[in-house]
């Protein structure tokens, strides 16, 4: 049983929460997620069963698509509705000010993690130094966001969707808004919609997933190019030997061996074929 399962997290349960009663349900001992969700967060989440787990990296380095909403005027220790408000302002931004410092996130830019986050410092998750009153801050991240569209804004309430690179933090995005704006921010929805080239619109919920809903390691990987090869290559290939090929560059493959099994993804550089990772 290996393969790519796609869940639709609801609001209150952490990611690990998830897999665990996945865990239960399938009776599999080796189950990951490929990005973490917020327990204040919904939407899709993807995990991965037993040697589907080595392939993890390939969709964890991702683009992400999210459904945003964000609340103005207060400011919180976590930057989501689940913390302890810090801040409070009564100035009320127009719409058209929200919608240029909005705007302003889209590109390359460099973010500070929030204080709560899986982010480690000596070993230990910054979400346990913060817990305790130790505010550990984190040095800028380099993040790219692609495209911002759909805004709607209501009150102080602004509402939008956003892709971006992996390690965003749209928490931390609420934040920088609310300072850009001197009013404070904070997030207080979150839908997951898209990553890579799998949709929410696929996802079961948990009680309802079943067998026939995992994604086998090579469908997953559908958009790929593939190539077959001989026995006595398949060999060479599985024991990472090099095998003269008649591209110069590719930087990912699908292999399959003679009787169309599927071997894993191979690379090539300089004329020759390696393995990647073997399923």
């Amino acid at each position: 049983m290996n393969g790519f399962l796609l869940i639709n997290k609801p609001s209150g349960l952490s990611s690990n929460q998830v897999v665990q009663k996945i865990k239960k349900i399938f009776k599999v001992n080796k189950v990951g997620h490929l990005g973490t969700l917020d327990p204040l967060a919904s939407g899709l989440l993807i995990l991965a069963f037993n040697r589907a787990t080595k392939f993890s990296n390939y969709f964890l380095e991702s683009d992400k698509h999210y459904e945003v909403e964000i609340e103005l005027g207060r400011s919180t220790d976590t930057d989501d509705s689940e913390g302890n408000v810090i801040f409070e302002s009564t100035f009320n931004p127009n719409k058209d000010e929200i919608m240029v410092a909005l705007l302003s996130f889209q590109g390359d830019s460099m973010q500070v993690p929030p204080f709560f986050s899986a982010l480690k410092h000596k070993g230990t998750p910054l979400y346990k130094y913060a817990r305790r009153g130790e505010y550990i801050k984190k040095d800028p991240r380099k993040i790219t966001v692609n495209k911002i569209d759909n805004i709607k804004i209501i009150d102080k309430s602004c509402k939008f969707s956003i892709s971006c690179s992996k390690g965003t933090y749209i928490r931390s995005i609420a934040r920088d808004l609310g300072d850009k704006l001197k009013c404070g921010a904070h997030m207080t929805n979150l839908k997951r919609v898209q990553q890579h080239e799998f949709r929410l619109s696929q996802a079961k919920e948990i009680q309802d997933a079943s067998y026939k809903d995992l994604i086998t390691i090579e469908k997953a990987f559908k958009y790929i190019d593939s190539i077959k090869i001989s026995k006595d290559d398949t060999k060479k290939f599985i024991n990472g030997v090099e095998l003269k090929f008649e591209e110069s560059q590719r930087d990912c493959i699908k292999v399959y061996n003679e009787n169309d099994d599927f071997l894993g993804l191979g690379e090539v550089n300089k004329n020759f074929l390696k393995h990647k990772q073997l399923v």
